[in-house]
């Protein structure tokens, strides 16, 4: 009778994860769709961290949700968005400037891709603590802290960022999907550093 117990417990314990997992690679496919305006890719992480935060608290949540929050964040959002493909275009100039042979380019592109790094790791960071009411400014500015107090936590992330990449190499549609992953991986780094 007490094993049967444990292996009911044990399975269940195995569906929830798998549950998870599955959310994960749903909430992927809301994010790459609600990313689609370009500079809304702030507020689809956002939202999608905040319905993986609902999910894994065991509170409902759907598509409607998702869509009630991303439409929240989009509010703030798109200048988030937008200043992120700003910095986008800098690291390409200092990144042309690097093969164009000009003299310390190669230092300047270095240091541009380590801090397009650390700004794409802030802004996953801001998005999974994100929650209706928040203003985005101080969100990324209390994630940039985190981010440089928090070394390790920020390379989690940076190595969920590189699982998408590898996916996207090995089978686009499949880095699709692995957005989720990356979303979950910032709302677990922030839970961490939450607890710490």
């Amino acid at each position: 009778m007490a094993g049967t117990r444990v292996k009911a417990r044990g399975e269940s314990m195995l569906a929830e994860r798998f549950g998870v997992f599955a959310e994960c690679l749903l909430t992927g496919v809301w994010i790459a769709v609600a990313s689609l305006g370009v500079v809304t890719y702030p507020a689809a992480f956002a939202a999608g961290a905040r319905h993986l935060r609902r999910r894994t608290a065991h509170e409902g949540g759907g598509w409607r949700e998702f869509t009630a929050d991303f439409r929240t964040a989009l509010r703030g959002g798109w200048l988030a968005g937008l200043a992120g493909w700003a910095a986008v275009a800098a690291v390409w100039v200092d990144v042309q400037a690097a093969r164009a042979g000009i003299p310390g380019g190669p230092l300047v592109g270095s240091v541009g891709v380590v801090a397009l790094i650390g700004l794409v790791v802030a802004g996953l960071r801001a998005a999974a603590v994100w929650a209706p009411g928040a203003r985005w400014r101080r969100l990324l500015a209390e994630a940039g802290r985190r981010t440089v107090l928090d070394p390790a936590g920020s390379f989690l992330i940076v190595g969920g960022l590189a699982v998408v990449a590898v996916s996207a190499w090995f089978a686009a549609p499949l880095a699709v999907a692995v957005l989720g992953a990356v979303a979950a991986a910032a709302v677990a780094v922030e839970e961490r550093y939450r607890h710490r």
